[in-house]
């Protein structure tokens, strides 16, 4: 079994009862980060995001975990239109126990978790001292953004 670590966010519709819902369709959860209410980054000119994250264990490949993800996006009615744009579910795998992959379609840790506060506070609240995979503690990432 791995520890897999989980983004989500959503800004459209029902946030909270599409984020419940993703939760309720993910298999082998152990524990769920507070929701937090966040700044969009990129697109500033959409709604809030309502985000969280979780951790699972799972017996899924890296590849099998983000293609259950992406369909967990679909059920949900995400709609890829524009990058960084709003959504009504967005799942990113984070941290996949200590691998780090680097494949067309597939980088883990996420790529740009170590920027990202909105991600790295709820992984400090499962975690504080989480490693990512070559970048450090989850509360060291944290305090560099300070």
């Amino acid at each position: 079994m791995i520890l897999a670590y989980v983004g989500l966010g959503s800004n459209l519709g029902d946030r909270e009862a599409t984020l419940r819902a993703a939760i309720a369709a993910l298999p082998g959860v152990l524990a769920v980060s507070e929701l937090r209410e966040t700044d969009p980054v990129g697109v500033t000119e959409q709604p809030a995001f309502l985000n969280c994250a979780l951790a699972l264990e799972t017996e899924l490949s890296a590849r099998e975990l983000l293609e259950r993800l992406l369909g967990v996006e679909r059920e949900l009615g995400r709609e890829r239109r524009e990058r960084w744009g709003p959504r009504t579910i967005d799942l990113d795998l984070l941290v996949y126990g200590s691998e780090t992959i680097d494949e067309p379609g597939l980088t883990v840790p996420h790529p740009r978790l170590h920027e990202r506060r909105f991600a790295l506070e709820p992984l400090a609240e499962l975690d504080s001292e989480l490693l990512v995979p070559g970048r450090g503690r989850v509360q060291d990432l944290l305090a560099e953004l300070d």
